[in-house]
C-alpha cells in the first residue's frame, strides 16, 4: 500500500471529526447567546423547528428557480456530451455551455418574478 492511499481515509475521518466538533461548538455559543439575551425555553425550540408553510410563503418561487436551472442545467449537459461524442471537443465545453445555460436561467427567473411582482427595471 502506498502512503498516499493511507492519506485519504486518515483525511476523511479527520475532516468529519473537526466538522462534527465545529458544529458542536457552534451550537453551544449559539445557545449560550439565547440564554444571555433571555429567551425562554419555548422561544428557543421555535427557533430551532422549521415550518414548512412558513418556507413557502417566504420563498414562492423558489420552485421554479431550482426547475428552470435544474431543466437548462441538464440540456446544456446533454448538449455538451453530445458535442464531445460527435465532434471529439473537450471536457471544457460542457462546463461552458453548462455556465451559460444556468446564466440564461437565472435572468429568465429574474425576468419571470419581477414581472410577477412588478419590479422596475434596474439600471
Amino acid at each position: 500500500m502506498h502512503p498516499e492511499e493511507v492519506l485519504i481515509p486518515i483525511t476523511m475521518f479527520l475532516a468529519t471529526g473537526a466538522t462534527f466538533i465545529i458544529w458542536i461548538i457552534t451550537r453551544h455559543r449559539e445557545r449560550i447567546t439565547m440564554i444571555e439575551k433571555g429567551l425562554s425555553i419555548e422561544q428557543m425550540k421555535s427557533l430551532s423547528q422549521r415550518d414548512p408553510r412558513r418556507e413557502i410563503r417566504r420563498d414562492p418561487f423558489g420552485s421554479l428557480k431550482w426547475g428552470i436551472l435544474l431543466v437548462l442545467g441538464g440540456l446544456a449537459m446533454l448538449i455538451g456530451n453530445y458535442l464531445h461524442v460527435q465532434f471529439s471537443t473537450d471536457e471544457s465545453v460542457t462546463f461552458g455551455l453548462i455556465t451559460l445555460f444556468v446564466g440564461i436561467g437565472l435572468i429568465t427567473f429574474y425576468s419571470i418574478a419581477s414581472k410577477k411582482f412588478n419590479l422596475p427595471p434596474q439600471e
